[in-house]
């Protein structure tokens, strides 16, 4: 009888584990969705709000249309030139992601393999930076932007040569971090082999270590990338006219400028997200598999 009972109780404390694992599924996966929900609203009401025209926001008659949509993406294009901010964005993230990649790669490379003088405390300063608010860089660089003319005749401000320094100033350091970490994560031995096989320390970089870090390079450009296309503060300050002002700033100027259309800002909104959105589902897997390797070692 004891036995009965004590069976019993086992299968109650079994059945009352898996109810209670049970619950806590539920309860996880539905402030997941919440969660989810949450995020992706504002994005689908932004799409939405791009096929209503500007009175039926105002008034609240929300009836996307698609003649709205027609209207609103042609005076998009044609009332701010957005083509030209589309080209000057472009330019500008380009660039900057191309000679800031290249300089975290070289320079997280080093960190990882070679051993000097305040190496480590190189590593953790690069970190250090990113601990500053960059807002506190502005009039600074700004008045150095300005004694940079005044002495040596460079225009640095409203230039693409001066958005594109200042973005690759800030977003090399975290490059660097990461793309250390990645390296330091590659064996020793495989570097190793291929300088017993006749390669150059460099050869051996170029042909072996840099195919193996494909997936960490491709998650720093999808970083700095990402970062560039989005930065507003430093674009608005530092861009005067429209031949070098990028979309960040474009879009800002749906608001006040002209009479606060904002049909004509969610459809711009709309045309930004398309091309990141559409990178980082391409290549999220690298993305993912490049952030999460460069954290195992650094």
């Amino acid at each position: 009888m004891i036995k009965v009972e004590t069976s019993k109780s086992v299968n109650n404390k079994k059945l009352n584990y898996r109810q209670k694992k049970k619950i806590k599924r539920y309860i996880s996966l539905s402030m997941l969705w919440i969660f989810v929900g949450l995020t992706i609203f504002p994005i689908i009401w932004m799409v939405l709000a791009s096929a209503i025209d500007q009175q039926g926001l105002l008034t609240g008659n929300i009836h996307p249309q698609l003649k709205n949509v027609l209207t609103n993406y042609h005076d998009m294009w044609t009332n701010i030139k957005f083509g030209l901010y589309f080209r000057n964005s472009l330019i500008i993230v380009t660039s900057t992601t191309i000679i800031a990649l290249v300089i975290a790669i070289l320079a997280g490379y080093a960190l990882a393999r070679f051993k000097f003088i305040g190496s480590n405390l190189f590593g953790v300063a690069t970190l250090g930076t990113q601990m500053i608010p960059g807002i506190l860089f502005l009039l600074p660089l700004y008045l150095i932007f300005l004694q940079i003319q005044q002495t040596i005749g460079l225009r640095m401000i409203n230039t693409y040569h001066g958005i594109i320094l200042t973005y690759s100033a800030f977003y090399i350091p975290f490059s660097i971090w990461i793309l250390r970490g990645f390296f330091a994560s590659i064996p020793m031995e495989i570097e190793e082999a291929a300088r017993i096989d006749g390669c150059t320390q460099f050869s051996a970089f170029i042909r072996v270590i840099l195919p193996l870090a494909v997936p960490g390079i491709i998650a720093t450009a999808i970083y700095i990338f990402l970062m560039a296309w989005d930065e507003l503060l430093f674009a608005w300050v530092l861009t005067t006219t429209s031949d070098v002002q990028t979309i960040p700033v474009g879009i800002r100027l749906f608001v006040g400028n002209y009479q606060n259309r904002y049909d004509l800002l969610m459809a711009a909104s709309t045309v930004v997200t398309i091309p990141v959105t559409l990178m980082f589902f391409l290549l999220q897997k690298y993305f993912i598999s490049g952030m999460t390797a460069g954290a195992v070692k650094g």
